[in-house]
């Protein structure tokens, strides 16, 4: 169509190494702290080939050495780190039909709470409930589904994986050559 801008593909050779691309048109609805967070975020994804340099990886030499692998990885690439998280988050919801079906209770009693609440308050044995409460007893009426779906035991595979696949790239990764060469001073 003529005068309609061009959509965001996933398959969009200009987004390829930006897997956050996506999110251009989405961000203008967050509120200010939040935008500007992903924006960061989002700017400071560093190239995927990159990132998986097979050559730059070897073993640490020394405790200190690894030490200052994971301190200064961690800042280089954690734009990239938060998007392994998210990525083992979906693999997890994805692999787990339960839980899937777990959030979907919870965010259908959500929904449902935010149609009640634009319509009229709603008056329980006597008493109305802020909209606040009607949230949180969504949260109590999935609580036992979230259980059922064994949302606990995810949450924990997926910060154990986290861990163990994030620490294992920011300890065995090479540290990339300063691109100036560093003043040292000596003591006197």
């Amino acid at each position: 169509m003529a005068g309609t801008p061009p959509q965001e593909h996933l398959f969009n050779p200009t987004t390829e190494n930006d897997p956050l691309a996506g999110l251009g048109s989405k961000l203008a609805a967050l509120p200010g702290p939040a935008r500007q967070w992903l924006e960061a975020r989002r700017a400071g994804v560093r190239p995927w080939g990159a990132f998986l340099d097979q050559r730059r990886f070897g073993t640490p030499r020394s405790f200190g050495e690894l030490c200052q692998r994971l301190a200064r990885n961690g800042e280089r690439f954690q734009s990239n780190y938060l998007c392994v998280f998210l990525g083992l988050i979906l693999y997890c919801l994805i692999t787990s039909p339960l839980l899937l079906v777990a959030l979907g209770v919870f965010f259908g009693a959500c929904y449902v709470v935010r149609l009640r609440a634009q319509q009229a308050p709603l008056v329980l044995f006597g008493r109305e409930l802020t909209t606040a409460h009607q949230y949180g007893l969504a949260g109590g009426v999935s609580l036992p589904v979230f259980w059922l779906a064994g949302a606990g035991a995810a949450v924990f595979w997926v910060l154990g994986a986290t861990l163990v696949v994030i620490g294992s790239h920011a300890a065995f990764r090479q540290l990339d050559p300063p691109e100036a060469p560093e003043l040292q001073m000596e003591p006197v």
